[in-house]
């Protein structure tokens, strides 16, 4: 069970109401709607790292999300994110080889890079030179930028997950309890 109840979103401002669109609400999104203000910003970077327009492809983006989610042991991030990598076709035998490491045989040479990069600020704050050259030499400045800003996105949302005990959704939008 959540820490805190989840905020009633019905019961939001217009403007949050407009950005949270048509969907019904993640409880990620109905924990964090506490700060409404804050939730609107948050709900518009979300939705610009999850973007279509990103030099950051997204088959890249959605490893780095599910890695930090590991890294972070965020069973909620990992979980949700699973289901968009099968979305944009990323194979389960890569999805699995998250768990092992960036070294796994699963990853293309790209894809290591990139994973190495991604532990490294998630566990080091700053990645090394040679880590963060590895990365910057293979990616446009843009899609260096973007997948900073992916890691320390959902970072922040894994440690909100984490902290407020935020419950999966059931398939019909109710918590359900995250099994160890």
């Amino acid at each position: 069970m959540a820490r805190i109840p989840y905020s009633d979103t019905d019961q939001a401002n217009t403007e949050l109401k407009q950005a949270m669109g048509p969907r019904p609400p993640l409880n990620v999104v109905r924990m964090i709607a506490h700060a409404e203000p804050s939730t609107i910003g948050f709900l518009s970077l979300g939705g610009a790292l999850l973007g279509r327009n990103n030099d950051l492809k997204s088959q890249l983006r959605e490893l780095v999300i599910i890695r930090v989610g590991i890294l972070c042991g965020s069973e909620y991030e990992v979980f949700q994110h699973k289901r968009l990598a099968k979305k944009v076709g990323i194979s389960d035998d890569k999805v699995a080889a998250l768990d092992n490491g960036p070294l796994a045989a699963a990853f293309d040479d790209l894809e290591r890079k990139v994973l190495c990069y991604t532990d490294a600020v998630v566990r080091d704050v700053k990645a090394d030179a040679a880590t963060f050259e590895a990365v910057a030499d293979l990616l446009s400045h843009r899609a260096m930028v973007e997948l900073t800003l992916t890691i320390g996105f959902y970072m922040m949302v894994s440690r909100i997950l984490e902290n407020f005990e935020v419950e999966l959704e059931n398939d019909a939008g109710k918590p359900t309890q995250v099994e160890d």
